[in-house]
């Protein structure tokens, strides 16, 4: 069984974007230090213009083959013209309402998420599930979700889009690894505890 990790960048007091979403304000973080532990550790989450803007194209795939993300998150990469943002992955986007594809390689999960998750993590592979976000599709699939991996940025916003958009759940994880960083950036992982 494959397993879905939910890789995602969030403020001190646990929001990914502003009340509307932006989390523009995260990019200054990403310095010389923070992208050589892109590089070397996640390189696949990286989206595919933004590896060829910085000459890293060639960088093989380490965690994942596979990227689910809503529609508000490739909302982002549609508005820039970019229609495939993640191309050195299999991709999937859900959306009940983004029919057809805009790119013959997104797959949109227009019904039963969860259901189509399991099968994705039911595939044989080495490698697992990039969940990119956002905060609703993390919500919906929280208790398929096997590991967290939280960049946690050191800004607080006092409000905006939580990290997972759901009722109130308490779901337990156990605390794997913390590491940090010189500009205040600390990116802690967590194992599902079943």
């Amino acid at each position: 069984m494959r397993k879905l990790t939910y890789f995602i960048a969030c403020s001190i007091d646990g929001f990914i974007g502003g009340p509307d979403g932006d989390a523009s304000f995260m990019m200054p973080f990403v310095d010389e230090e923070f992208l050589a532990f892109l590089k070397a550790e996640y390189p696949e989450t990286m989206a595919t213009h933004g590896r060829r803007a910085l000459g890293l194209d060639d960088l093989p795939n380490k965690r994942f083959d596979t990227v689910v993300q809503g529609r508000a998150s490739y909302d982002l990469a549609l508005k820039e013209g970019i229609t495939s943002p993640y191309a050195h992955l299999r991709e999937y986007v859900a959306s009940r309402t983004l029919v057809p594809s805009p790119d013959p390689k997104v797959e949109i999960i227009s019904t039963d998420l969860v259901g189509r998750v399991r099968e994705l993590k039911a595939e044989d592979s080495p490698l697992g599930i990039y969940l990119c976000g956002g905060s609703a599709v993390a919500g919906e699939l929280i208790d398929e979700i096997d590991e967290l991996v939280i960049k946690t940025y050191p800004v607080v916003l006092g409000t905006g889009m939580p990290m997972f958009g759901s009722g109130f759940e308490v779901s337990r994880f156990a605390l794997d690894s913390v590491r940090a960083f010189g500009n205040g950036v600390l990116v802690r992982t967590y194992g599902r505890k079943r």
